[in-house]
């Protein structure tokens, strides 16, 4: 499971964004099922931010976002996200060299065939 989570940090908050950030994300680190997380600066606008985490499954992000420490470190900023779908299901991969992995979709029923 990917997590895309799109920030507009302008104005007073932006001097503190990226470290606020990293603390959440190094929180988010520590639970069981995480697999790798990153924060990207938008080129086009210095207060655009997307913080981007890989989980096992949908299972073991809900249950991160749950735990205390999550809670009280990365919830606060993770408020402050843009109204924008950030739960994504990987169903491509392409690694260097182009070997390619394919998944399916949990939102689409299981054929009966």
């Amino acid at each position: 499971m990917i997590s895309v989570t799109h920030f507009a940090a302008g104005g007073e908050q932006s001097g503190d964004f990226a470290e606020r950030a990293r603390t959440a994300l190094g929180v988010l680190a520590q639970r069981p099922g995480f697999l790798r997380g990153s924060l990207g600066r938008s080129t086009d606008g210095p207060g655009e931010w997307v913080l981007i985490t890989e989980w096992e499954n949908v299972g073991s992000y809900r249950r991160a976002l749950g735990a205390y420490e999550v809670k009280l470190h990365a919830a606060p900023l993770l408020g402050e996200a843009l109204d924008l779908p950030s739960s994504f299901e990987p169903l491509l991969e392409i690694a260097p060299g182009g070997a390619a992995i394919t998944r399916a979709s949990d939102r689409e029923p299981a054929g009966d065939d």
